[in-house]
């Protein structure tokens, strides 16, 4: 597992092999709160469950390994507050969090809110990044995410509140790594090579791959576009002789939902569906997207379906008049591509389906926001807040 460093005052400590192991015992203590509904599973369904998050795992054999001897991994994942929730943000992390909990692993999710700053979010704005990352936790809380084993924990607190221990590993990433390698990382900024570069570019990924080990963290369990960073963190292990490496399980990008776009952007609103959307905002952003006849590689609809709402539903079920085939539930995917791709099922009839799903998932989280004053009042700032890239 990967462990934070202890340190003395006199002089740096990294998470060698030594402290990884001498912590093992001390923890399987402690993971009580999930045993109930996670001891009843095999070790081949927790490994299921778990890998059927990641569109990549690295190492497949580490996870499983992970699993057979510790109780309770931790997984981190984290997340700058920088405007409004998406649907992948908030739904698909739903999904993959409680699958997570569900496996007996306990969830570190990390507000980025000091990263947030570097990568000049919210104008570089610390309270309005804060006023973010609690609109944020309000949406998971009323999406459904099980917070029984997930632990929220702000970036600015708990690396002031353990400097001593933080700031040390970031310097010892960053003297042990080349320039050009660190520059590498800079997508996970969300920036190109096109970009104007600043010296947040090289500070942030140091500061990234050491909060895998601040965190103790096992699994990383972020998006593809983090993979980078990630993979310096084995890196690292490798530098410092530790065995013990975080896995790493990046879970699909959903695209946007124009056609060519492969992320969602917050700053363009047609791109996406945002948790608050009321339900015409859905109906209309549906019957824009890019949904082509027949064609499954790069339609956004089909996406959505894939890992949000059969994930989310374990079924679709499409409502059309007779002479188009009448109403139809589909169980599985595979059983709607091939439908779709022969034309069986038409975009006109899937995307009001597709839109109505939505929107009872979605239901919830407007409800809470309508219904609970600190709620509203987080979202009406949120929305009165310019976003920047």
């Amino acid at each position: 597992m990967a462990e934070q460093p202890s340190s003395t005052s006199s002089e740096t400590q990294i998470p060698t092999q030594e402290s990884v192991d001498s912590q093992v015992q001390a923890e399987e203590g402690a993971s009580s709160s999930n045993s109930t509904s996670s001891n009843s599973l095999t070790l081949e369904q927790k490994y299921e469950i778990v890998r059927s998050i990641g569109e990549e795992c690295i190492q497949e054999e580490e996870l499983k390994n992970l699993l057979a001897k510790k109780p309770q991994p931790i997984c981190y994942d984290g997340f700058e507050p920088s405007g409004r929730m998406h649907i992948a943000q908030g739904v698909l992390k739903t999904i993959n969090v409680n699958k997570l909990v569900s496996a007996g692993c306990k969830v570190k999710i990390w507000i980025a809110d000091w990263f947030a700053q570097l990568n000049n979010k919210m104008g570089g704005d610390l309270k309005k990044i804060r006023t973010v990352g609690e609109y944020l936790i309000e949406i998971w809380k009323a999406t459904g995410m099980n917070l029984e084993g997930v632990e929220f924990l702000w970036s600015s607190e708990e690396i002031n509140s353990r400097a001593h221990e933080y700031w040390p590993l970031v310097m010892d990433i960053a003297r042990r790594n080349k320039l050009p390698r660190i520059m590498r990382c800079s997508q996970i900024m969300g920036r190109s090579d096109q970009d104007e570069l600043s010296a947040a570019q090289i500070f942030y990924p140091c500061m990234q791959c050491a909060d895998v080990f601040f965190l103790k963290a096992d699994i990383c369990q972020l998006g593809m576009d983090q993979r980078k960073v990630n993979v310096l963190a084995r890196e690292y292990c490798d530098d410092i002789k530790r065995k013990n490496k975080p896995i790493i399980l990046s879970h699909h990008m959903l695209p946007g939902l124009q056609q060519g776009q492969e992320k969602m952007s917050k700053s363009d609103p047609s791109s996406s569906i945002f948790m608050e959307d009321e339900e015409a905002e859905v109906n209309v952003k549906i019957k824009k997207a890019y949904c082509p006849p027949q064609i499954v590689d790069g339609n956004p609809c089909l996406e959505y379906l894939k890992y949000i709402i059969f994930p989310w539903f374990r079924e679709f079920e499409v409502e059309r008049k007779v002479e188009n085939g009448g109403n139809k539930t589909y169980k599985t995917f595979d059983d709607l591509t091939a439908d779709y791709t022969r034309e069986e099922l038409h975009p006109a009839d899937l995307k009001p389906a597709l839109s109505k799903s939505l929107n009872r998932i979605l239901q919830p989280v407007r409800d809470h926001f309508k219904n609970d004053p600190k709620a509203r009042e987080l979202l009406k700032k949120v929305k009165a807040y310019r976003i920047t890239r």
